[in-house]
This record gives C-alpha cells, structure tokens and sequence, in this order.
C-alpha cells in the first residue's frame, strides 16, 4: 500500500507514518517543516495553503490520502483566527487533489466539532454543526462538511476520524513546547509552575498508539472496499480533569507541581468523553491504554528524549 500523509511530522503523522512503514508499506509524507524525530518518512516541504492540487502529484499513485495537516492549538487559533482558514484551505488543496486522481481519503477531525456538551452528547450523529465554540471547531466542522459533499457530488470514498486529545511519543519537540501534556511535564520535572486552565474540564485524552491502531484499521478498510463514508470517534472513552493530570504527572516524576488553577478560557471544550461505539463494531477498536498507564510511557519518552538538553 502506498499512503500519502499531509501534516507527516505531527505527532499523529509521525507515529501513523513509521507504522506504516513498519509492516511493509510505502509513505510519503508532505508538511511545511522538518521531521524533527525521524528521517525515515520521505517528506516533502509543501505548504497546503498556498500549494496547488498539482503539488501533490508526487511519484506514482497513492492507494489513499490520509490529511492531517492542521493548525491545532485551540486557543492559539482563537488568538489567530486566520489559522482556522488556513485549515480550509490546506484540506481544500488535498480534497481537490484526491478527487481529481480518484484517491480515497481519510480526514482527521475532532471531538471540538460537538462543541462544549453540557448535554453530554458523545456520538457521531449529535455533534453540533450550528454553534462552533471556537475558530479551531469551525475550521474541523467545515472540514467535514466539506469532505461529505465531496462525497454526495463526486463520489470520492472517505474516512473521517474525530480525535481527542492524543497525546504520547513525539508530541512536541524543544522549539514547539505548547501542547499541554508535554508542557506540563517539562515545568513540573523543573520545579516551575503552571497555569492550568479549568479545574472543572473532563476530557478524553487518547494515548497515540491507541490512535494509530484505530487509523491503520481504517485505512485498511477504506483501500480493501470494506468500509467507507463513515465519520468514527477515536478516543480513550475515560475522561480524567486536568487535576487528574497534573496530580499523575506529580506522581510519576515524584515531585510536588506547582499547580495555580485559572478559569477555562474562550473557546474551550470543558467535557468530553467519547463513545466508541461505531469505532468497536466498525473496525474492531479497542483501546487498551488508559491514561494511568499512557502517561507515565509519555513522562518515560520525554525524560529519555530531552535528557541533557536545554
């Protein structure tokens, strides 16, 4: 099989892309930056949102596209809402080019499109496609609805998988340490303090080789012809509070966090937990890393990657 990965040096491409590569198939990957921790994916530097469908042509013909390129940091694209467009644009780009080339497609959505669900909705047929709470949740809500009208006007054969907070190897490098997790991390392991915002927040945090699992089976659906035009959560289905978090962190590095508390901030999801439903009986997933047991590989991960480093 040969797999085109958009977003290939993300934590999700990096993990998906070595898996890949692992079993016996071929990977092309294609992100505006470097891969920081692997020189094993053939990577093209191409930005999305201003390349054209053409760009992609690279080499022969991909079995499928698998699009993962994306601005991802909720607040931050609150702060910068032009990066929610730029998600359009680069999902526009690879949409155009896997329809042009009949190319089935795999779209990396998020648990953001059922916005902040007091009612506790967690299935794939009540996410809220009228009030998005974010720019980030508009952008991955008007992806989908572009991916599923692709689908009814040209017939183009797709995946789409809502992810939440995956977290695990390769989820941050020295130069980008913003995700909340690895961030966490490295402050607590210094003895410096950290903001956490909202104290009430229950989310599902989804170890990445839970994750890769669950898009490999579905990459291998969509290819095979057994399974497709289907929208499928891929999460931990346990929700932790980020005092969960940070009190597991505190635990496994042995130190006391300095934890101060602030409330939730614009734009943030404040409960999700998924049902994985349609992901059990669809591609028979079945994560089996819960967050006591993947936080502590990720702490292992981070300690041994960046010992010694600055």
């Amino acid at each position: 099989m040969r797999v085109l990965i958009t977003g290939s040096s993300g934590l999700i491409g990096t993990n998906v892309g070595l898996a890949l590569l692992k079993r016996g198939d071929e990977v092309i990957g294609v992100d505006k930056r470097e891969n920081t921790w692997t020189d094993k994916i053939d990577t093209r530097l191409i930005d999305l949102v201003a390349a054209s469908p053409d760009d992609l042509k690279i080499g022969a013909k991909p079995d499928v596209v698998l699009h993962l390129a994306a601005n991802a940091k909720v607040f931050e694209l609150v702060s910068h809402p032009e990066r929610a467009l730029d998600n359009v644009k680069t999902l526009f780009t690879a949409l155009e080019h896997s329809r042009r080339e009949t190319i089935p497609m795999v779209f990396a959505s998020s648990r953001e499109v059922y916005g902040d669900i007091h009612r506790h909705v967690t299935d794939e047929a009540d996410a809220d496609f009228v009030v998005a709470e974010s720019p980030y949740s508009a952008s991955k809500i008007a992806g989908e609805a572009l991916v599923y009208s692709y689908s009814r006007c040209y017939g183009l054969p797709h995946l789409v998988f809502r992810f939440s907070n995956v977290y695990g190897r390769y989820d941050n490098d020295l130069e980008r340490m913003e995700r909340v997790i690895p961030l966490f991390v490295d402050r607590v392991a210094r003895a410096q303090p950290i903001v956490v915002f909202g104290k009430e927040k229950i989310l599902d945090f989804t170890y990445v080789d839970d994750a890769v699992r669950g898009v490999l089976a579905g990459i291998d659906a969509l290819v095979a012809g057994t399974l497709r035009d289907e929208t499928i959560n891929l999460a931990s289905g346990q929700g932790a509070t980020l005092v969960d978090v940070v009190n597991l962190i505190g635990l496994t590095l042995n130190t006391e966090p300095q934890a101060r508390y602030e409330p939730t901030r614009a734009g943030e999801v404040t409960r999700y937990v998924a049902d994985l439903t349609k992901a059990r009986d669809l591609l028979g997933y079945d994560p089996v890393t819960p967050l006591t047991r993947g936080l502590p590989l990720a702490i292992k991960w981070q300690q041994q990657t960046f010992a010694g480093k600055p």
